[in-house]
């Protein structure tokens, strides 16, 4: 793919480097203290309703626990991530488990290039926010465009809906829960997202996804900064 030079490059690391496999290790084993990443994945699944025979596709796959399970469900999955370090990670995850129908690439929003059949949905999961929001919505008129007809697109980002005139107390409290929940490492990598990541607003997301052409089936925003999406095309 010919990337012009004036494009964000996504594949720069912002705030955590997960180039880095102790990095990645260390957000798998804080992913599994802070969330229940099993049951997650199957309200995603559930939500999604989609046939055995679908194709989905995940952008920011991580550490793949969502993809490896998704694999259960669909006949096909396609994984991708910027980072090579946790595609590599993900993969022999996989392995481990003797699945094989997924497919994995070192890509991203808007790297990925999708030169087959439309597909029936796409997933990403706390991934968005690493781009400013002119590129977020780039991104997402690039997921839109993968999609068939009625296909589905399921966020989970971080997203804000607090009372933005206290945002001083609502990033301690944030920091400080975290701290508490999974110690020291992820209140400092938490710290490190806040000043140097592109989270936005809830009226922003919203408004960036309609543009980008999709129909808001569901939305729930939690705890302030948590939001899911499920979008239609």
């Amino acid at each position: 793919m010919d990337i012009p030079k004036w494009q964000y490059d996504e594949m720069k690391s912002t705030g955590v480097d997960y180039s880095n496999i102790f990095e990645v290790q260390a957000y798998d084993d804080q992913m599994s203290r802070i969330r229940d990443i099993g049951t997650e994945s199957k309200e995603v699944i559930s939500t999604l309703a989609l046939p055995p025979a679908a194709t989905l596709l995940e952008i920011g796959t991580g550490t793949g626990t969502f993809a490896v399970e998704a694999a259960g469900y669909y006949s096909r999955v396609l994984a991708v991530d910027v980072s090579a370090t946790m595609i590599e990670y993900a993969r022999r995850k996989a392995l481990g488990k003797g699945i094989r129908n997924i497919e994995f690439y070192q890509a991203g929003f808007l790297t990925y290039e999708h030169d087959r059949e439309p597909l029936d949905a796409v997933v990403s999961q706390i991934a968005l926010h690493h781009l400013p929001d002119f590129w977020k919505l780039i991104a997402l008129k690039k997921v839109h465009g993968m999609l068939k007809d009625g296909g589905r697109f399921y966020l989970r980002d971080i997203v804000f809906s607090f009372e933005p005139d206290h945002y001083r107390s609502f990033f301690d409290q944030w920091v400080d829960g975290l701290r508490q929940a999974a110690g020291e490492r992820m209140a400092v990598d938490t710290e490190t997202s806040i000043k140097d990541e592109f989270y936005t607003w809830d009226w922003i997301m919203e408004g960036l996804l309609t543009r980008a052409g999709f129909d808001i089936k569901k939305k729930k925003y939690t705890d302030g900064f948590m939001a899911v999406y499920l979008c239609e095309k």
